[in-house]
């Protein structure tokens, strides 16, 4: 039967002591809480209620789709409903780490104790780091939309809809973000939608990116390029967005190291703000020199405390953030942690797998799959071909079969290999 999931309420103030703590409720401390219980249950010795701690403040958990294919209501769910049964909740952030004493102080006042740590609360979302941003977004009939904050989602396809002549500019940001691709998604399901509406003569569609190509894996990146030249996109590379004027309807960007900026009119505006680690991990004891927690690209054992392991978009793995990257990671991690556990050597090995699936279009997609230095790992190349190319069957993957996956698999779902999983995991007492 389906996983269980909890239901009763947040743990109280006050703290407790738990052999796993996991710091974060999003898909990676959800994943990972989900297969921990799983993995020792598959051995007989099925962990007590309350052995696995999840500290996590908000009360929806989301799966971040923005894409538009599926409405706002189906893509989140209260968090009580997918924290696994037997697994402890404290309904607050975290402050501070005391790894020397195998702790954690929580904005509640708590102090948390742990045998093992899992960090996993995912990345911060600046929105105040473009002037002008959110006093544009906070205008429900303005142009300036976002598919990274919640309240903006619906705003963006509105926009899109309506839009029927001007420039249209679609920014992506220098640095580490949630979902390389998604920036170019909303691009091209736009100009997909302004085809559709016979309008797109009139519009001018500008791809701003502050990066120097149109995407980090060389093999996708010269396809997408193709795409663009093809499609008449606009492309300003190393355009790193940093105010815009919402009054004049102007963009400025940074476009050089000595100050140059570059100023764009636009009449519809889509901005991907910048994102990097949270507060309450820069300049912590597990954190490195960029405020990520600090792992081996590996194991996911933190490289500072033996005891102390992270995956997802906070940790230091040198791969793109996305869900499928951490569904590779978790049983890496959680196969690692579990040897730690029991004082064995440490045998999974994370290559960095990573996938994006780049909608390019109505019924089309490309399904981008790489590891580690960029090199392509596709699933499908030998039943399909090249991946590079947009196919209709990976479209129809991410609209129905993803989201579904998405809602019924924590804990079930590995990588590339899909459900499938050594045999002692598939029948664990209660699957």
């Amino acid at each position: 039967m389906l996983c269980r999931y909890a239901s009763t309420a947040a743990a109280t103030v006050g703290g407790g002591r738990h052999k796993f703590v996991v710091v974060g409720g999003g898909t990676a401390g959800v994943t990972v809480a989900a297969q921990l219980q799983r993995a020792f249950a598959a051995e007989g010795r099925a962990l007590n209620e309350g052995d696995v701690a999840i500290v996590e403040p908000a009360k929806t958990h989301h799966c971040e789709d923005g894409t538009g294919l599926q409405p706002l209501s189906k893509m989140h769910k209260p968090m009580q409903e997918v924290i696994p049964e037997g697994v402890k909740r404290y309904e607050t952030s975290v402050t501070s780490f005391q790894p020397e004493q195998n702790s954690i102080s929580t904005a509640d006042n708590s102090t948390i104790k742990y045998d093992f740590l899992v960090v996993a609360p995912g990345l911060k979302i600046d929105f105040d780091a473009v002037k002008g941003l959110r006093e544009g977004l906070e205008n429900p009939n303005g142009p300036v939309s976002s598919i990274y904050s919640v309240d903006s989602c619906e705003k963006t396809w509105k926009n899109i809809q309506s839009f029927k002549e001007g420039r249209a500019i679609f920014t992506q940001p220098a640095g580490i973000i949630k979902c390389a691709g998604a920036p170019q998604k909303v691009l091209w399901m736009a100009e997909s939608q302004w085809r559709k509406d016979g309008v797109r003569d009139q519009v001018e569609p500008i791809f701003a990116t502050g990066t120097p190509t149109m995407f980090g894996v060389p093999k996708y990146s010269a396809a997408l390029e193709k795409l663009r030249q093809e499609r008449n996109v606009t492309g300003l590379f190393n355009h790193n967005l940093v105010s815009i004027d919402n009054a004049k309807k102007v963009a400025t960007f940074a476009t050089g190291p000595n100050g140059q900026t570059s100023e764009q009119a636009f009449d519809f505006l889509h901005v991907v703000p910048p994102q990097g680690s949270p507060d309450f991990l820069k300049g912590s004891p597990i954190a490195d020199a960029a405020g990520w927690v600090a792992v081996d690209n590996a194991t996911t054992q933190s490289t500072k405390f033996s005891n102390i392991f992270s995956l997802g978009d906070a940790s230091s793995l040198p791969n793109s953030k996305t869900a499928a990257a951490i569904t590779a990671q978790a049983p890496v991690l959680v196969d690692n942690l579990r040897a730690v556990y029991d004082g064995q050597e440490m045998k999974a090995k994370y290559d960095g797998y990573a996938s994006c699936p780049l909608l390019t279009g109505h019924n089309e997609l490309m399904l981008a799959e790489f590891k580690y230095g960029g090199v392509p790992k596709e699933t499908f190349a030998p039943i399909l071909g090249s991946q590079d190319k947009p196919n209709p069957l990976y479209y129809y993957l991410k609209k129905d079969v993803f989201p579904w996956v998405y809602w019924h698999s924590f804990g079930k779902w590995f990588g590339t290999r899909g459900p499938f999983r050594p045999i002692d995991y598939l029948f664990a007492p209660g699957a």
